[in-house]
């Protein structure tokens, strides 16, 4: 943590700072006076409508105390909505155990796996559980479930890539970076669009994939190509004369890249890996067009039809901000976190 003689330094060092800093300081002070009565002072918490009418002058809060099943859950079973929740929290917690750097062994790979196929029985259903389509999931838990698999699917991918892109072999080379041009040069949303309406086309009919898994695939593979120009700039950032060196020694050339080259890139591109996971979590959002009802889409279900609470979409929008806000906050604070543990490791 700073020292206050710091932070004083940097508001108040210089007038030019004062100056900015007290014009900054007047503007969120008018921007509290405004927001404070509306979201707290005046607000109603009750989910009463009738009271939230009555009191426009203020926020309702009452609509996430009435709406907060259907917004985190979507149109998932009433009655069966504990199986997303321990889902979403199993994979959570899973999430912020293989954060740790010293959990990094081979039977992190197996654990995930068991974890995953854990949670996909308890939305799915199975052993003795009801079955739910996917069609029915949504949510938070839905969210998480893109989003982890996404990036977790993209993430040898792109490695793939990266390396492919930097191969001695033409051909190979010219196929990745066709590639990740390719990826590139499209909106994600188009193909979302793809995976969902015109691969089924290609299939034979009656044997098309689940739309869950052809948005899981084509959101992974979107990811990828961004992920592989991210990691190709940290090996391009590993200074050749080491790889010569290893290869001197005796290092094949799998074992430069994976003692040599590989550790030092993707420490260096850690920031930037952060970014593209974060932007990957609220990409997630976009399924809703393809019928698929995570958060967003879930908050469009819960108050669309509904004309009680209806008038009350900013409350709800606010209470769906707060959610993405926690996690992207979070990763962000672990990407600082894992920077400065790494750095401290190779300083040993």
């Amino acid at each position: 943590m700073r020292a206050p003689r710091t932070w004083a330094q940097d508001l108040w060092g210089s007038p030019w700072r004062a100056a900015f800093s007290l014009v900054v300081l007047a503007l969120a002070a008018w921007a509290l006076a405004h927001l404070l009565p509306w979201a707290v002072l005046q607000a109603t918490w009750a989910p009463d409508a009738a009271t939230c009418r009555a009191h426009r002058e203020g926020a309702c809060w009452g609509v996430v105390a009435e709406k907060w099943r259907p917004l985190l859950f979507g149109r998932y079973p009433f009655e069966a909505q504990w199986r997303p929740a321990v889902a979403g929290l199993l994979l959570m917690a899973m999430t912020l155990g293989s954060a740790w750097p010293r959990v990094w062994r081979w039977w992190l790979a197996p654990l995930w796996l068991a974890v995953l196929l854990t949670a996909g029985l308890l939305m799915g259903g199975g052993l003795g559980l009801p079955h739910v389509p996917t069609g029915q999931w949504g949510g938070l838990p839905l969210t998480i479930v893109l989003a982890v698999l996404g990036v977790a699917l993209a993430f040898p991918l792109g490695l793939a890539l990266a390396l492919g892109r930097r191969s001695d072999w033409p051909v190979v080379r010219t196929l990745c970076a066709s590639y990740i041009e390719l990826v590139r040069g499209v909106p994600l949303i188009s193909v979302l669009f793809m995976a969902t309406f015109l691969l089924p086309l290609l299939w034979p009919v009656g044997a098309q994939p689940d739309v869950l898994l052809r948005v899981i695939v084509g959101l992974s593979l979107f990811i990828a190509a961004y992920l592989a120009e991210v990691i190709r700039g940290g090996l391009q950032a590993v200074p050749g004369g080491q790889v010569d060196a290893a290869r001197a020694l005796g290092f094949t050339r799998w074992g430069v890249q994976r003692h040599i080259v590989l550790p030092q890139a993707l420490r260096m591109v850690v920031p930037a890996l952060t970014n593209n996971v974060l932007g990957a979590l609220k990409d997630t959002s976009l399924v809703t067009v393809v019928g698929l009802f995570e958060l967003t889409g879930a908050l469009s279900l819960a108050l669309g039809g509904d004309p009680v609470w209806r008038p009350f979409y900013l409350e709800a929008y606010l209470f769906i901000a707060l959610i993405y806000w926690v996690l992207c906050f979070g990763l962000a604070r672990y990407s600082l976190w894992l920077e400065g543990y790494l750095r401290r490791e190779h300083a040993i």
